[in-house]
């Protein structure tokens, strides 16, 4: 179940819940909801995502708001394959922000959610200007009545993993090792438009992608796997500028490899699985054509384990 309002909805209380933004629900993520599953489980009580739309930090300080790593609706869809019974997606508004921790903690997790026990992360805050932390959020669920439980980081490496260190190897191009974080590739979607069609020209087609709301990675020339509808192809990824053609506009073009059929409007997936390399000047429409051919080449040897790539 996944839902903006509690009232009406008692399948969303009296359970074990554990609150935050959970971008990309990455690995460190994922072990605390499997740890929110099992104990709900244990209690035979529902398994309670609560989270915010927007990030709270889209009202407090809007230049400051990282882009997302993926939409609401993917999130809750991730979170509810993990086993999770319930994503509220509560509307952040001043009125929630401006509650203390305490005044959070009551009305919120006591008298709306009715919740029986707590599982975060050891870094948790909560309450206006995050006054809140684990030691007092232990505190209060002790003098409720409520289980808590803490759960530690997990680490990539000796790297402990977050969505803000996601972010970083995603905008240094490194989507190698932003799967290491995720536990899956970095995806990205939008809509197919219509472009220059300089790319067919050339001979190497491209699905133009528009309104991609999450976070593009570094420029440069990414392999991956493209999904529309219902169906994954290999695929060579542009991601920048064009300056071979004097175009300073950022695109995202994506050629799917052995595809010629036409899906204008239609929405296309990209899993980037690995950079080939940065954006390039060339020196005339052949020279690009050329390293063109060089990169799908690349991206087919290269995805070749993922056994998707045409003969």
């Amino acid at each position: 179940m996944f839902i903006r309002e509690l009232e009406g909805f008692n399948a969303c209380r009296g359970g074990i819940v554990s609150i935050g933004n959970f971008d990309g629900v990455h690995r460190g993520h994922q072990l605390m909801i499997q740890t929110l599953v099992h104990q709900a489980r244990c209690e035979d009580l529902p398994a309670i995502v609560f989270t915010f739309d927007p990030h709270p930090i889209q009202l407090l300080r809007p230049e400051h708001a990282p882009p997302e790593l993926m939409g609401i609706e993917e999130r809750a869809a991730i979170l509810k394959s993990l086993g999770v019974d319930c994503v509220i997606a509560y509307p952040t508004n001043r009125a929630l922000l401006n509650l203390s921790a305490e005044e959070f903690f009551q009305q919120v997790l006591c008298d709306q959610l009715q919740a029986k026990g707590l599982v975060e992360g050891p870094n948790f805050y909560f309450g206006k200007n995050r006054a809140g932390d684990v030691k007092l959020l232990q505190t209060l669920c002790e003098n409720a009545g409520m289980s808590f439980k803490v759960v530690e980081p997990s680490l990539c490496d000796t790297q402990m993993i977050s969505s803000s260190e996601v972010r970083k190897a995603i905008q240094a191009g490194d989507v190698v090792l932003a799967e290491k974080m995720l536990g899956r590739p970095y995806r990205i979607k939008g809509t197919v438009v219509h472009g220059a069609e300089r790319g067919r020209k050339l001979g190497f087609p491209t699905a133009n992608l528009s309104q991609v709301a999450t976070l593009l990675p570094a420029d440069g020339v990414y392999c991956g796997f493209g999904i529309v509808g219902g169906q994954r192809y290999p695929a060579a990824v542009h991601i920048g500028a064009n300056p071979t053609f004097h175009n300073s506009e950022t695109k995202v073009e994506v050629h799917l490899i052995g595809f010629s059929k036409e899906i204008y409007d239609q929405t296309l997936e990209v899993e980037l699985i690995e950079r080939l390399r940065g954006t390039q000047t060339f020196s005339d429409a052949e020279a690009l054509k050329t390293q063109l051919a060089i990169d799908v080449d690349s991206a087919k040897k290269q995805l070749k384990q993922w056994n998707a790539t045409p003969d």
